[in-house]
């Protein structure tokens, strides 16, 4: 079979399967498995495809009419312009997540050594990123699962030469057990926040739900978050500061987050998309 009739034909079966991006899907898949660019595909459409690539791409168009994320076929995503290795253990990234990024890189970048937390970091895509684009910052990522840490770590080392010895990785249950809150900059909690039964599409069904779901209004985490927020003010010294915190949520659940936030001492200072920037509420 050559390109011309497997991308007409793969792109017919997924969106008879209700893939609304068939052709673009199918595309994607056979650039990576034929190692060549789009504009290369599209001007040869009678290169013929050997039997062993059309095997591969039989089977990722299964995989693919079945709803599995694209990014867990392909084993890659981007985020902010970086390519970042996923699997079915962690979320794949969102484009609405890089407003987490822009908050952030505002807060930091100014500083001459910025110190960021990374909690729940899955893929590592947000503290990874952060390291990528503030030379000087050094970034702990956690999170609570050891198999979303072992792809944190592969995208740690896939950027080895740009962030060596300034990323560290902790298997922790959020803030638990970390006792230098008050010697970070910033902390970046990108946590579920999907409701239990909230809708989601036939992708996301693929992905881990104890990365999607917290409880019946989205906000478990986020609670137990902005508690151990408040507790570690009791450990802090009278030279110490507070970190500015950066969250994603749904919109109709910004309220909410900024109470939980107000009653932990910070005042909501921007909104961008989904993401809420706080800093410390001043002292009276």
């Amino acid at each position: 079979m050559n390109i011309r009739d497997f991308l007409a034909q793969a792109t017919a079966e997924l969106r008879a399967a209700g893939i609304e991006s068939a052709r673009l899907d199918v595309l994607l898949l056979l650039e990576a498995e034929l190692g060549r660019d789009r504009t290369s595909l599209l001007a040869h459409p009678e290169d013929e495809i050997s039997p062993a690539s059309l095997y591969s791409l039989n089977k990722k168009c299964v995989q693919r009419k079945m709803h599995l994320p694209l990014a867990y076929t392909l084993g890659n995503a981007f985020f902010y312009g970086y390519a970042f290795y996923v699997n079915e253990h962690v979320l794949v990234p969102r484009p609405e997540s890089e407003a987490i990024i822009s908050l952030l890189l505002k807060e930091v970048g100014p500083l001459p050594s910025p110190r960021i937390l990374d909690v729940g970091a899955g893929s590592g895509c947000l503290g990874i990123t952060a390291a990528l684009e503030v030379a000087n910052a050094t970034v702990l990522l956690r999170d609570i699962s050891r198999e979303a840490l072992a792809v944190a770590r592969k995208n740690t080392e896939r950027y080895q030469d740009k962030v060596v010895g300034r990323i560290t990785l902790e298997q922790a249950d959020l803030l638990a057990g970390l006792s230098a809150v008050q010697y970070l900059d910033a902390i970046v909690a990108n946590l579920p926040y999907v409701p239990t039964d909230y809708p989601v599409n036939a992708a996301a069904r693929h992905e881990p739900a104890a990365a999607l779901f917290a409880g019946d209004d989205g906000m478990d985490l986020y609670r137990r978050f902005w508690q151990q927020i408040v507790a570690s003010h009791h450990n802090r010294d009278s030279s110490s500061t507070s970190p500015v915190v950066i969250t994603e949520a749904l919109e109709s659940q910004h309220t909410a987050m900024v109470k939980l936030a107000t009653a932990a001492g910070y005042q909501l200072s921007q909104t961008q998309g989904l993401a809420q920037l706080f800093t410390p509420t001043p002292a009276r």
